[in-house]
């Protein structure tokens, strides 16, 4: 990973704050407490496609909405869940170029480790309702829905912004738009 510029450093606490809004105000729903999960914050799980500096925001900005809980296990391992699974998907962003592999493998690993550490982590703060096949599955079909439901059109969306040269989506200086080549293999380089 590059130096981090102020653009990066921008970009990172952006992610984590959305992450936090988008996950708080739902209080228990979010936590997956009732069984299910509803976490919008996780569609963020594809931006490591993108940008290096999405892993450390996406880790900071669990963390936060997770210590805003209580819950001392979910602050701890599901914190380390988003870790995992943003290093995971950036990964597979840098090894895989064709577009719709890119995002079905990428979306992956934030779903599939979600759904075996969260119930560990439910069963653990005694705050899980089931046993933990009936939440693996529960929170395999909500992650998925948030992760591909939503983050697919946002990564759709972000490379469109990116082709168009928008600062705040590209790492180019320019202000000239990605080439097209290089905004569908996430090339941060100007055209």
């Amino acid at each position: 990973m590059k130096r981090p510029n102020t653009k990066m450093l921008c970009r990172a606490g952006i992610i984590a704050a959305l992450y936090v809004v988008l996950t708080w105000p739902l209080g228990a729903l979010a936590f997956g407490t009732l069984g299910f999960q509803i976490r919008p914050a996780e569609a963020l799980t594809m931006l490591p496609l993108f940008y290096p500096e999405a892993i450390p925001a996406l880790y900071v900005g669990c963390l936060i909405a997770n210590i805003i809980t209580g819950n001392a296990w979910d602050i701890g391992l599901g914190s380390l869940c988003s870790l995992v699974a943003a290093v995971l998907t950036f990964l597979a962003g840098k090894l895989i170029k064709n577009t719709p592999l890119k995002l079905a493998v990428g979306g992956i690993f934030p779903v599939f480790v979600n759904a075996f550490v969260i119930p560990c982590v439910l069963l653990l703060g005694g705050s899980a309702y089931a046993g933990y096949w009936f939440m693996f599955a529960s929170l395999l079909v909500t992650q998925a829905v948030w992760v591909y439901g939503l983050g697919v059109p946002l990564y759709f969306g972000i490379r469109a912004l990116r082709a168009k040269g928008i600062s705040a989506f590209t790492d180019n200086f320019t202000g000239k738009p990605l080439a097209k080549d290089a905004a569908d293999k996430g090339d941060t380089r100007a055209a």
